[in-house]
């Protein structure tokens, strides 16, 4: 039964939507996942999706799958590129890894407006702004 599982407590990983550049026109942002921890993780693999309600109807969006492989300690890896337009959906991102043979998971989301200028940080280890989610 699930109760009899483990509960394997994810720590010091962070989703993070980060701007990458702009121009009068347009800005540009790639969703980044950071290890904090002092060990690597293994098999990462990341699911992303979209919903919500956009213009009076719900919408959803694509569920995409990314293998990133191996993440060594203190490092980043860029999971996608994100349109501004999702910014008003909710944008949730599923995390899977091993540490040990130990299987880890848990659901980042970003909620509606929740990525906009008032929020933005400077993201450890990327060091650029953004919005991060540990």
């Amino acid at each position: 039964m699930k109760k009899d599982l483990p509960e394997n407590i994810v720590e010091d990983l962070a989703m993070a939507v980060v701007l990458m550049g702009e121009s009068p026109e347009v800005k540009s942002w790639t969703v980044y996942l950071v290890n904090l921890k002092d060990e690597p993780i293994n098999n990462v693999l990341i699911s992303s999706k979209g919903y919500g309600e956009k213009d009076g109807r719900m919408v959803k969006t694509s569920v995409l799958r990314h293998f990133l492989g191996d993440l060594e300690a203190k490092s980043f890896k860029g999971v996608e590129a994100i349109d501004t337009e999702v910014f008003g959906l909710t944008n949730e991102y599923w995390l899977s890894y091993y540490i040990d043979d130990v299987i880890y998971d848990k659901k980042f989301i970003f909620l509606p407006e929740s990525i906009v200028d008032e929020n933005l940080i400077r993201i450890p280890l990327v060091n650029k702004p953004g919005v991060m989610i540990k």
